[in-house]
């Protein structure tokens, strides 16, 4: 059995605990231990978060394993606090000031270390932390679930169905996936080869996809074929025939919601020679993708490029991936159409470090808004049932994905969520200079061994299956069999500042 095999038949949904790779894991609270602690073990007795541990034999406790700590909730929840119970007064605990420092109003600091526990454990263990709503102030973050005080129908963990059908026109090949969503594209000279190898071993064992990006097809994909989706983009870099015929879904890129009208540039340092090579381009120079097509100025330009996909794959389904202009409803129309099988909305929001700013918050439509336009305009035209909505760009938990669905989408695309799954910080360095500190966002052969595929296929597993019960869980509360019911139920929903 070779290398590779061995570890496919390790990783199963089952969660299995995949600790931290830093040996000081970054937690809210920081503990200290003082020299006046006696060494009597009460703290390690009492704590049964394991912040506190006295191994056998030895005299003294470890140095706090702050990461665990649960905080303030012990005072006011527990009768094991240790702060007060320890009897030399040797303990102090506050906020640490690295928590404090990382994220940002869409991705706070709760949200991102909650990430942490769902990668590492497979389901939330650390229930103090807030891992649906950030606090931006608008969106998602305005949105609740509206759960009913009884289900009307009562129904078991095993009857939810949480599959997603992708091809919806009544013809061609059926393509299902197993949960909602499917991850997003990050290109080869983007990510690490680990990154990128780990995402798609995860949708592998889930039965969904994971996306190529603009960067070519680089070999270490191969034994994931029916697992990837392949993106054509406007810089057509490793655009090839044969890549095309390897896989069930091509992706023609035609914007990205972080940033439309700016086009993708690879800056030097990240064209590494291999990165190059596949890209067929001189290494060290900075790469461009352009803003539009050239060759797309229309309905029937676009049907072209549908026609030439299904020429070289019949047996593949075509998506298109837009951003969410105020006339996003006509593209989505038109893109049917043209044959595609999936419209892929991408709202602002989204798009890691490399997306400035400015772009984001300034120039799509954020995708609330955009999914229940769309989708009623569809119903309206009367071809909704034969299109596959998907919507990205934002999209942080399990929570906005069932929202993103109420509003009117059939699934999500997720990116971020998998890369803080890798332990991002949202620090936003993804494109200076080397790229990412933490080795998920670079090409640098020396940052990029700070971990292996099976590490990152392994934590991205139980951020899936971390979703996946919380989403039965979610389907059981509201008595709904099947999430393809969630659709466009609005009336599951409601929004703080408009709510009685």
């Amino acid at each position: 059995m070779s290398t590779q095999a061995a570890i496919t038949a390790k990783i199963t949904r089952r969660p299995k605990a995949t600790v931290t790779r830093f040996r000081n894991a970054i937690g809210k609270y920081k503990v200290v231990r003082t020299d006046r602690c006696t060494g009597c073990g009460l703290c390690a007795k009492l704590c049964p978060h394991g912040v506190h541990v006295r191994y056998e034999g030895y005299s003294r406790t470890t140095r706090p394993k702050d990461h665990l700590c649960r905080g303030t909730w012990c005072k006011e929840n527990c009768d094991y606090y240790c702060i007060d119970k320890c009897p030399a007064g040797a303990l102090s605990m506050g906020l640490n000031p690295v928590y404090e420092s990382m994220g940002d109003p869409r991705w706070t600091p709760d949200m991102i270390l909650s990430t942490w526990d769902q990668a590492e454990n497979g389901r939330i263990t650390n229930e103090t932390l807030e891992p649906h709503l950030g606090a931006s102030g608008g969106g998602f973050d305005k949105l609740r679930l509206n759960f009913p005080k009884e289900p009307a129908l009562k129904l078991k963990p095993s009857e939810v169905d949480t599959h997603l059908s992708l091809n919806r026109r009544g013809s061609g090949p059926k393509v299902v996936i197993d949960v909602p969503w499917y991850g997003g594209g990050m290109s080869y000279g983007s990510v690490s080869p680990a990154t990128m190898v780990g995402k798609a071993h995860a949708c592998m064992v889930w039965n969904s996809f994971t996306c190529t990006g603009e960067g070519g097809y680089p070999p270490h994909l191969y034994p994931y074929d029916d697992h990837v989706i392949t993106q054509v983009a406007t810089g057509l870099f490793g655009v090839r025939e044969e890549t095309i015929q390897r896989v069930r879904i091509v992706e023609f890129k035609y914007a990205q919601g972080a940033k439309p009208g700016l086009g993708g540039h690879l800056l030097g340092d990240k064209n590494t020679p291999a990165v190059a090579r596949m890209r067929e381009a001189v290494a060290g120079t900075s790469l461009f993708s352009p803003f539009p097509f050239h060759s797309v100025y229309s309905i029937e330009d676009h049907k072209k490029h549908v026609d030439w996909v299904l020429a070289m794959n019949p047996k593949a389904l075509v998506s298109a991936k837009v951003s969410t202009p105020n006339d996003v409803d006509m593209v989505a129309v038109g893109s049917y159409y043209a044959g595609v099988h999936i419209v892929h909305l991408d709202g602002s929001y989204g798009g890691t470090g490399a997306a400035p700013d400015i772009a984001k918050k300034n120039i799509a439509m954020p995708i609330e808004y955009a999914i229940p336009k769309v989708h009623q305009f569809l119903v309206n035209e009367g071809i909704r049932d034969k299109v596959t909505l998907i919507a990205s760009g934002g999209l942080r938990n399990v929570h906005d994905l069932v929202k993103a669905i109420c509003l009117g989408a059939n699934g999500a695309v997720i990116g971020t969520a998998e890369m803080v799954a890798l332990e991002c910080i949202r620090c936003g360095a993804c494109e200076s200079g080397r790229g990412c500190a933490r080795g998920i966002a670079t090409t640098d052969p020396e940052l990029s061994l700070q971990f292996d595929y099976e590490w990152a296929a392994r934590r991205i597993t139980n951020l899936y299956s971390s979703w996946h019960a919380q989403l039965v869980d979610i389907l059981v509360r509201f008595g709904i069999r099947s999430v393809s019911e969630l659709v466009g139920r609005t009336d599951l929903l409601h929004h703080v500042d408009y709510s009685e």
